[in-house]
């Protein structure tokens, strides 16, 4: 089961009035937690789509690669090259 976290965030000025323009009546969100976790998961996405895309390219890049310049590795070797 997910836990809750209960969290206080101080804005003011011109993010305030941005912030109040998107809630209540005439905003998109009823109330300026679900925007705030909207916000939050629409980050989150955007984080993984660019986890993703790094993944991708770097795939392009081994795959283009020419054949001469792959070599074997142990199981050994690839933990011994990811640990630093």
């Amino acid at each position: 089961m997910s836990q809750t976290t209960t969290m206080t965030v101080r804005i003011s000025g011109a993010l305030s009035e941005f912030v109040a323009s998107n809630v209540g009546e005439n905003g998109a969100y009823e109330n300026i937690s679900e925007y705030v976790r909207d916000l939050i998961r629409r980050d989150k996405e955007r984080a993984e789509r660019e986890a993703f895309d790094r993944l991708k390219a770097e795939l392009t890049r081994a795959f283009a690669a020419p054949e001469e310049s792959y070599r074997p590795l142990t199981a050994a070797e690839v933990i011994a090259r990811n640990r630093g």
